[in-house]
């Protein structure tokens, strides 16, 4: 595939500009001027092409020194998903290595981990506050395409509240070491072990974070990690109805998403080729045919927008109404994808004042008045 899916170019440089002027994901950071150039020098749908443009900005970035800067730009050449760009491979290895010089001046210090996993490694960072620990502490989960670099910057802010965090890619995206499939769960929980044997970690006190994809995974250890957590967060996560044939085949015009929502989606699996190779597969994938809806749970939050084209609001309602362990929601009436809406309710709103304050609350960290 050589066209981003969904869009014809004009409407997507429309879309790409709104959202940076309103810094809206995903471009959340980028400069709206910056934006604008760089969407200008574009002539076609090609991936390459985008890739290299959005690359030519981060690497003037570097060349200032403002790794974060360019990360972000490197992570948007790459986006949402490196799929059959080599442009776009060689942009996700540049945010990657951007990102870790960034991560050297940090302070507290960040580390990154590399947990053996069956053969092969984790790839995890780890944050930890400059207090006596134990520590509270969060694992958190990427998305379909935001990555563990994304999660690491979100959850920053917490370092200041005394809670740690290490954030990883899912199943199937960035240094993950395994696909997508029944059963990979266990990769997070090979991790926690691994986190949990760290004196420098609270084992009585671990909160989970997954947001969009990130929260089916936070769905499953839920229920398989629940003697080892206090609580589970999970922003529009798929549950049931999202892997249905006729729901999964949305994904190819969906205009809620900014481009590639389809290919993006089917990269995660081993094997599919074909649209029809995903929409066969995707229904057993579903955490009814799995046998995880119903199951005791961790205590969880559950963020959801009603008008998420994505995720369908059927899959909240399931959640949510499952099970004998009550839940805590936050749901936008006029919320699409993870809650959010153009203006008000923005990633960074949501974080702030829906998501950082039941984490501190479950993990028993004092919040400020």
């Amino acid at each position: 595939m050589s066209e981003h899916q969904g869009r014809a170019l004009a409407d997507l440089k429309a879309e790409a500009q709104a959202r940076a002027d309103r810094n809206a994901y995903p471009l959340i950071g980028l400069d709206p001027a910056d934006v604008r150039s760089v969407l200008a020098r574009l002539k076609s749908l090609d991936r390459d092409e985008w890739a290299r443009e959005w690359s030519a900005a981060a690497e003037r970035h570097r060349d200032r020194g403002d790794d974060v800067a360019a990360w972000r730009y490197y992570s948007f050449a790459r986006w949402p998903v490196p799929l059959d760009s080599a442009a776009k491979k060689l942009a996700y290895q540049n945010a990657v290595d951007a990102y870790l010089r960034h991560a050297r001046t940090l302070d507290p210090p960040f580390e990154v981990l590399r947990i053996p996993f069956e053969g092969a490694e984790i790839v995890a960072y780890l944050q930890l506050p400059k207090v006596a620990g134990p520590v509270p502490f969060v694992v958190a989960i990427s998305g379909l395409d935001s990555t563990k670099e994304d999660l690491a910057e979100r959850f920053a802010p917490l370092l200041e509240r005394g809670v740690g965090f290490a954030t990883f890619d899912m199943p199937g995206k960035g240094q993950a070491p395994i696909q997508l499939a029944a059963g990979a769960e266990r990769m997070f929980s090979v991790a926690i072990d691994h986190l949990l044997a760290r004196p420098q970690i609270d084992a009585s006190r671990i909160v989970i974070y997954g947001g969009s994809f990130g929260g089916y995974w936070g769905c499953k250890l839920a229920v398989t990690e629940r003697e080892r957590v206090l609580g589970v967060v999970v922003q529009s996560p798929p549950v049931h109805e999202f892997f249905s044939r006729e729901f999964a085949a949305t994904a190819f015009d969906n205009a809620e998403y900014l481009f590639d929502l389809a290919p993006a989606m089917m990269s995660l699996y081993e094997g599919v080729e074909t649209p029809e190779d995903y929409l066969r597969i995707i229904p057993d994938h579903s955490l009814v045919a799995q046998g995880f809806i119903g199951r005791p749970t961790a205590p969880m939050l559950v963020i959801a927008g009603v008008q998420d084209s994505q995720v369908p609001i059927a899959d909240i309602d399931l959640l949510l109404h499952s099970g004998e362990t009550p839940k805590d929601a936050w749901i936008n009436p006029a919320g699409g994808h993870m809650g959010r809406q153009a203006q008000g309710w923005r990633d960074p709103v949501i974080f702030a004042q829906v998501t950082t304050p039941w984490i501190l609350r479950t993990l028993g960290v004092a919040q400020a008045r």
